[in-house]
């Protein structure tokens, strides 16, 4: 259940970047800087939280999902694929610390178990 909903949330926040900016590669556009990256570190603070156990690898799902729907988006794979996925473990190196700060500071007990 967490990762299809890390997925999603991953590709819908590069889908719309993609649309609301009109860029083929949403991280080229400020759009993706200003408001869905801070939203993607936003959900992974959500899934620290609701999802503690393994939270690090569901924030990496959020993040690479992305990858797949620039590849759906742009119609092709490209030979660059290596690069942007070690890329966007980059980008989500924040939300994985950010992710396991929250599933820390909340007791596990609060939460139904992942």
């Amino acid at each position: 259940m967490p990762a299809i909903l890390a997925a999603a949330c991953g590709m819908a926040l590069w889908f719309l970047a993609s649309a609301v900016s009109g860029a083929r590669e949403a991280w080229d556009a400020s759009f993706y800087w200003w408001v869905a990256y801070p939203l993607a570190l936003a959900a992974s603070a959500a899934f620290g939280r609701f999802f503690p156990r393994r939270c690090w690898l569901w924030v990496l799902v959020l993040f690479e999902s992305q990858l797949l729907a620039m590849f759906i988006r742009a119609g092709e794979v490209g030979n660059l694929w290596p690069l942007g996925m070690a890329l966007l473990a980059v980008f989500a190196a924040p939300g994985i610390a950010i992710a396991r700060f929250i599933a820390r500071r909340w007791p596990h007990d609060s939460v139904r178990p992942a």
